[in-house]
């Protein structure tokens, strides 16, 4: 198990979100039917280490040419749409669960990340963004003179 130092704001928006996500399946499943147009959020792991910022989304059938990853003042932002997929027979759903429609995500990045470096790739249904640190950003002791 991982330790770390206990953020409540960082809890209270994670519910923020998971509620948000909750409203937007709501209005999504009247009747069975999906609701294209609206909104949803793909679900999102972010960690990091000494050299680098991760963000890992999930992407399911959505082709990566259907994905933007741009950076906005200093800002990650990530959108796509995943469309419902209909043939000229129309299908007999008994239910759809799944969310369909455009999404659009955004992570504030913090100063430490070479925005130049960012790099992205998509594998296996999960878009996976790469941020680098700067690596003049470490902390380094400096020697005090005494004359």
């Amino acid at each position: 198990m991982a330790t770390g130092k206990w953020n409540p704001l960082q809890e209270l928006q994670l519910m923020q979100e998971q509620m948000n996500r909750l409203f937007d399946l709501s209005r999504q499943r009247s009747l069975g039917e999906p609701a294209e147009s609206s909104s949803w959020h793909p679900a999102v792991d972010i960690y990091e280490d000494e050299a680098e910022v991760v963000v890992k989304m999930e992407v399911p059938e959505i082709d990566q040419k259907d994905i933007d990853v741009t950076l906005e003042e200093g800002t990650l932002v990530i959108s796509g749409c995943r469309e419902l997929e209909r043939k000229e027979k129309q299908q007999n759903y008994h239910r759809i669960e799944r969310s369909y429609g455009s999404f659009r995500r955004s992570f504030s990045l913090p100063a430490t990340i070479d925005q130049e470096r960012i790099s992205a790739r998509c594998d296996k249904g999960v878009l996976k963004v790469v941020l680098p640190k700067k690596s003049s950003d470490h902390p380094r002791q400096i020697e005090v003179e005494v004359k």
